[in-house]
């Protein structure tokens, strides 16, 4: 008899246990990607620190050469691409940056001007987040996966305590 009653206690703890995915998973779709203009192309857009960068544009018409700048690499030129139409220019991203992300500005006559950001990731430092557990700062954002288990497992030691009582006064 006790078996029939251990049914719904074992499904309110699946059901804590489910309620704790989503705070796992929020966490990990946490990245953005590059944010690159309409006319502005930067491969890879997600770089470590030492990673040649190409940035590649249609913005500047006919025109044969253009100017780059990145915030953390500095000037570069932009010279006629592989297609017809497109300047495409490289830099190499200093080996102490920093993870976060760093501003491209392009310039072509007359009047063109165009800026786009992309990616840094640094090498890792400490503990890596492998998806799971409590990994680098990843327990207190899961603290409330872990107060939902609590609760469910409390809750249900109550319940059948309650239910235990109850089948010893009856009898």
């Amino acid at each position: 008899m006790r078996l029939a009653h251990t049914g719904p206690v074992v499904a309110l703890i699946i059901g804590a246990l489910a309620l704790t995915a989503p705070v796992a998973s929020a966490a990990e779709g946490e990245s953005t990607s590059s944010e690159a203009s309409a006319n502005v192309r930067i491969t890879p857009g997600k770089v470590s620190p030492g990673t040649t960068v190409t940035v590649s544009t249609s913005a500047c018409g006919k025109e044969t050469y253009g100017k780059g700048e990145s915030e953390l690499a500095g000037q570069f030129h932009l010279f006629p691409g592989d297609r017809k139409g497109v300047l495409q220019g490289e830099f190499q991203v200093p080996d102490d940056a920093a993870s976060g992300t760093d501003t491209v500005t392009l310039k072509c006559p007359p009047r063109v001007k165009l800026t786009a950001t992309y990616q840094i990731a640094g090498r890792p430092n400490g503990p890596v987040d492998a998806g799971f557990g409590g990994a680098a700062d990843k327990e207190a954002e899961s603290g409330f996966g872990w107060l939902l288990l609590g609760g469910a497992v409390a809750g249900g030691a109550i319940v059948l305590r309650r239910r235990a009582t109850a089948a010893r006064t009856s009898a």
